[in-house]
């Protein structure tokens, strides 16, 4: 595995493909309020096809007009509420900055925006883009894909060596064009760019690489669950072998309570993870100096994600986790470099997806 040359024989993708078939396959199986009081829905509940998602006639969160405490924050639910009507009728958009700059004396932070348009749009149940404001976006996108924005704008994401901005408004894309045999989810935007420097893309043609820089904005899950929804392709995680980087393969895969409104646009029950595994430190033999001890707010939050009932669900998930929390010891998709250079690129991924090294 560790001296493995890049595969080139013609039944490389023989694997990906057998586990293309069986996601769709399973896919195909599966086939009046008091004025003065402002509601919205909070409660969510996994469903292992949707991920994360609202529960009709649930509980809510009340913000009223005669009570002192929430007096302020009912006016400003009303202030943006004035400033979508006005956008939606004259067709204008904004993003959630526009929204904070317009009075940042009367908001106070860029937070209490956001909160209030996440409220907005869980009380009104549509997605933010109904709403006409936008997201700005961080995200970045390259490989084997081609769309047209909405503008009439034509992206080429293959001719771009540092990866295509994901466009702010993804509803907007149309077109899309792609032979791409897989999508990789790649969590640091370091690594992203590591992988175009390799010829990644090209090594392992076809394929389109994302990164959500991080903990991925709303635009780069709208594009990951547009890629799926389009082609059915399969749409593997490289993360980080620590809780943080498994909590952001969940928001793909899973979505998260505060957008569970929006469940059905953002999430990817498809997404696997394929790296980096905690069993793959000890298999590859990753030297330990340059592993990373686990933290006590690291065990504690890998203790409770492994009460989640969308780990609950998944054995091969919490084994994973399991080794983490044994060895008290993570590591960065970076300390693969202590193997070789470009051992990601030339070696690690392509065994993993040739092999079907996935969970």
């Amino acid at each position: 595995f560790r001296g493995m040359p890049l595969p080139s024989s013609g039944d490389f993708f023989e694997v990906l493909d057998r586990h293309r078939q069986s996601l769709l396959d399973s896919v195909e199986d599966r086939v009046g309020e008091d004025p003065e009081t402002v509601r919205s829905d909070r409660r969510s509940r996994f469903d292992d096809s949707v991920g994360l998602q609202m529960v009709p006639n649930c509980t809510v969160s009340r913000v009223r007009s005669d009570s002192f405490k929430s007096t302020q924050r009912f006016a400003l639910i009303l202030k943006v509420i004035s400033m979508i009507y006005k956008m939606v009728q004259s067709n204008t958009y904004a993003t959630k900055r526009d929204l904070y700059y317009s009075d940042t004396q009367l908001f106070g932070s860029q937070r209490v925006v956001d909160t209030i348009i996440n409220d907005i749009s869980c009380m009104l149940m549509v997605p933010r883009r109904s709403l006409h404001v936008l997201s700005t976006s961080k995200g970045c996108i390259a490989g084997d894909l081609s769309y047209v924005e909405e503008d009439g704008t034509k992206v080429n994401c293959t001719c771009n060596s540092t990866g295509v901005l994901v466009p702010s408004n993804v509803y907007g894309i149309k077109n899309l064009i792609s032979a791409a045999k897989f999508v990789l989810i790649v969590e640091k935007d370091a690594t992203f760019q590591r992988l175009l420097d390799d010829d990644f893309c090209n090594k392992l043609s076809p394929n389109i690489m994302v990164t959500g820089k991080g903990v991925p904005d709303l635009n780069t899950r709208l594009l990951v669950r547009k890629l799926w929804d389009t082609f059915h392709i399969p749409i593997f995680a490289l993360v980080d072998a620590d809780p943080h980087g498994i909590e952001i393969m969940c928001i793909y895969k899973y979505g998260s309570v505060s957008m569970s409104f929006e469940a059905h646009s953002l999430t990817v029950p498809a997404v696997r993870w394929l790296g980096l595994l905690p069993s793959d430190i000890e298999r590859l033999n990753i030297p330990k100096d340059v592993l990373i001890p686990l933290t006590k707010l690291d065990h504690n939050k890998l203790i409770g994600m492994q009460k989640r009932p969308y780990v609950v669900c998944q054995p091969h998930w919490k084994n994973e986790m399991n080794i983490m929390a044994k060895s008290m010891m993570k590591a960065e998709i970076q300390a693969l470099t202590s193997l070789s250079s470009d051992y990601l690129s030339r070696v690690y991924l392509p065994s993993k997806i040739q092999f079907g090294g996935w969970i």
